[in-house]
């Protein structure tokens, strides 16, 4: 396992948490864990249905993404070339490269393959060793995947340096101030694990390994030379796909998904007034010089 030791937004020492892998940051409420990835294990990847994932993932994404574009555009970028970090099957450069010149990065070499076959600039490998080392981009988005990525300041270090001056980085993430990821928490608390394992996605091939919240994730930004420029929340779920959502790496079976399925799908009108469990930044490098990982 990862060894964690130290907060990544403000270096306090990290507590442990609920599990054997969790831990917490008791200043800034930072969460993170000691998962490993196995993004290339075929185990793993025997666990998810990928077109059932695809499927139930797919409408909700293009939504978001094209909000997220939208505010891309209102932080008034320098330059038009984009990079897309974990661009898994290419949707967000789908929708970019009709405003951008686009370059996507995939690590999961069976995801890489089938983008690029359908005509998209991808590469198969990580960020930043897939990149050459003079490769300049005014923009740099990871989408549901800086979570995924150990050492949060090293990754940082990195957008800064194949980042054009006055250049932003743009991180869309699941939040530890959300409604459902709160739930999964005090179910935890409460003897009863599986939600909150879910949330981290354990078990899976890339595994959560960071939770953050709106502050101490402008705290982190700010650590590694970065001005937040503009920041939000995201749609969290649709009814549309919902039950394939649920279904696509459940364990459990038919009765307890459906249970499941009806349960959220009632809470989906309070959804939409009660804290979301996507939040976004958008940062640009800073003048200053950024401080150590």
């Amino acid at each position: 396992m990862t060894t964690v030791t130290r907060c990544p937004a403000c270096e306090a020492p990290l507590r442990a948490g609920l599990r054997p892998w969790h831990r917490r940051c008791a200043q800034c409420d930072y969460e993170g864990s000691t998962l490993e990835a196995g993004i290339n294990d075929d185990a793993r990847h025997a666990a998810i249905d990928e077109a059932a994932r695809e499927d139930a993932l797919h409408d909700l994404r293009m939504a978001n993404f094209t909000t997220l574009l939208r505010h891309i555009g209102a932080a008034r970028p320098e330059g038009r070339r984009l990079l897309d970090v974990g661009c898994a099957h290419g949707w967000f450069l789908e929708l970019a490269r009709t405003q951008f010149d686009v370059l996507g990065i995939e690590p999961d070499g069976a995801v890489a393959r089938t983008a690029t076959q359908r005509g998209l600039p991808v590469r198969h490998g990580f960020f930043p060793d897939a990149l050459a080392r003079d490769e300049r981009f005014d923009i740099i988005v990871f989408n549901d995947v800086f979570e995924h990525i150990p050492g949060a300041g090293n990754v940082l270090g990195a957008c800064r340096t194949h980042l054009r001056p006055e250049g932003l980085v743009v991180l869309n993430l699941p939040s530890s101030r959300g409604t459902f990821y709160r739930l999964a928490t005090l179910l935890c608390r409460a003897g009863s694990c599986g939600p909150f394992e879910r949330m981290w996605q354990v078990g899976l091939p890339s595994p959560h390994v960071h939770y953050f919240a709106p502050a101490n994730l402008a705290r982190l930004l700010a650590r590694h030379g970065f001005e937040l420029a503009d920041s939000g929340t995201l749609a969290t779920l649709r009814r549309k796909g919902l039950y394939t959502r649920i279904a696509y790496a459940d364990r459990h079976g038919a009765v307890a998904r459906r249970l499941q399925f009806l349960a959220i799908a009632t809470m989906l009108p309070a959804l939409a007034v009660l804290p979301r469990d996507i939040i976004f930044a958008i940062a640009r490098v800073g003048a200053g010089p950024a401080s150590r990982p």
